[in-house]
C-alpha cells in the first residue's frame, strides 16, 4: 500500500510517500480502507518527536481516518466488513491506504456523511466535546471563551459551546477568521491582532471575565487569557499551535480561585475506549441534526502531503485539511 512515511525526526521535508506492506491484523481490530484522512497539528509535532505519543520509526502518521472496513477480528460486533466508518488513530498510521486500529474506537458514519467530512470530524469535535464537558464542565448560560476561534478545533469548540448553551467569545488574528468563527455561531468576536484581549473581555462581560477559555493556542493567547478568566473560572489547555508552552504565576491562580486544566483526548480514547465511541456517536446525530457543520478548507492528494503539512504549519488553515490516499471518484 501507499503511505505517507516518517524515516527520521527532521520534520515536514523529510517525509515521503512509499510503498509499505499493510499492517496486520491483531486481536480486536479492525482493517479501514482509507478513503480520507484528517490532517491535525500534532502531525507536525509527531514527525518532528516533539508530541507526546513517539512512534519507533519509521511509521506512518495521521490521527483520524474515513472509510470503509476491509476486516474485522474475532469478537468485534459493531461494524462489518463493508460498512463505512471513521476512526481516531491516536497512534498514527492514518495518511494511508490502509490503516489498522482498535475496534473498541471505529465508529459508523451516517449515511448523509461524506468521508472528507467524516475524516475532518473525530479530532476537532472530540476533542471540543471531551474538553468542554468532562474538564471544563461547562454548563449552558456560562461564557466561554475560544482562542484560535478559526481552526478545525476552535470551530468544533464554537459550535460544541452553543451546543451546551453557552454565550461564546471567539478570538483569532484576522477579521477573515473571526468572519469564519460568526458563521459557526460565535456570539461576540475578539481580533486579538489588533485588540487587547482582557479590555475586549471585560467589556464584553461587564468586568466579570469569562467562565472557560478553550486554548489550542498557548504562547501569549494563553497568557492574556489567564488575565481574562473570571471568579473560580476554568482555562482547558487543550494544545501549543503557536509553538510556544506558556507559564503562569500560582499566585494569579489563588487570588482568582480559577483553575488550568490540560485536555489529551487523545490518550482518553484509548483508556476509555467505550466512552469515545459513544461520544462520538453523540456527536455524529448531532451533525445529522444539522447542529454541527464541519468544515474543511481544502482537500490534497497523498502525493502532495508535504505541501498539505506546510500550509497546515502556517496557522492559515481555517477549518480542516484533508488528504485522500486513493483517488476515488465518491466521497
Amino acid at each position: 500500500m501507499r503511505a505517507l512515511l516518517c524515516r527520521s525526526l527532521d520534520g515536514i521535508g523529510s517525509l515521503e510517500v512509499a510503498e509499505v506492506a499493510s499492517p496486520s491484523l491483531g486481536s480486536g481490530q479492525v482493517r479501514i480502507g482509507v478513503r480520507a484522512s484528517g490532517i491535525n497539528f500534532p502531525d507536525i509535532l509527531m514527525v518532528e518527536g516533539k508530541y507526546q505519543v513517539r512512534p519507533e520509526l519509521p511509521f506512518i502518521p495521521g490521527l483520524e481516518v474515513a472509510g470503509v472496513v476491509l476486516e474485522c477480528a474475532a469478537g468485534v460486533e459493531h461494524v462489518r466488513p463493508g460498512d463505512r466508518a471513521l476512526a481516531f488513530a491516536r497512534r498514527g498510521g492514518g495518511h494511508a491506504e490502509e490503516v489498522v486500529v482498535p475496534g473498541a474506537i471505529v465508529t459508523p458514519i451516517p449515511d448523509a456523511m461524506d468521508f472528507v467530512t467524516a475524516a475532518a470530524f473525530p479530532v476537532a469535535y472530540g476533542t471540543a466535546h471531551f474538553a468542554l464537558t468532562h474538564r471544563g464542565h461547562l454548563a449552558a448560560g456560562e461564557t466561554l471563551l475560544v482562542l484560535g476561534a478559526a481552526g478545525g478545533v476552535g470551530l468544533a469548540a464554537i459550535e460544541v459551546g452553543k451546543l451546551l448553551g453557552a454565550r461564546v467569545l471567539a478570538a483569532a488574528s484576522t477579521a477573515e477568521k473571526l468572519a469564519i468563527a460568526r458563521q459557526h455561531g460565535a456570539d461576540e468576536t475578539i481580533n486579538y491582532g489588533v485588540e487587547n484581549l482582557r479590555d475586549q473581555v471585560r467589556a464584553l462581560t461587564d468586568g466579570k471575565g469569562v467562565d472557560v477559555v478553550f486554548d489550542p493556542v498557548g504562547g501569549g493567547a494563553f497568557e492574556q487569557s489567564v488575565r481574562c478568566v473570571g471568579w473560580e473560572g476554568r482555562i482547558l489547555v487543550v494544545g501549543f499551535a503557536s509553538g510556544d508552552v506558556p507559564h503562569v504565576a500560582a499566585s494569579m491562580i489563588l487570588v482568582k480561585n480559577f483553575s488550568v486544566t490540560g485536555v489529551v483526548f487523545g490518550e482518553h480514547s484509548w483508556r476509555f475506549p467505550d466512552d469515545t465511541r459513544a461520544r462520538i456517536a453523540k456527536l455524529l446525530d448531532a451533525y445529522s441534526d444539522g447542529r454541527l457543520k464541519p468544515t474543511v478548507m481544502r482537500t490534497y492528494p497523498l502525493a502532495e502531503a508535504i505541501v498539505a503539512l506546510t500550509e497546515m504549519s502556517s496557522r492559515r488553515v481555517m477549518g480542516k485539511l484533508v488528504l485522500l490516499p486513493r483517488d476515488h471518484a465518491n466521497l
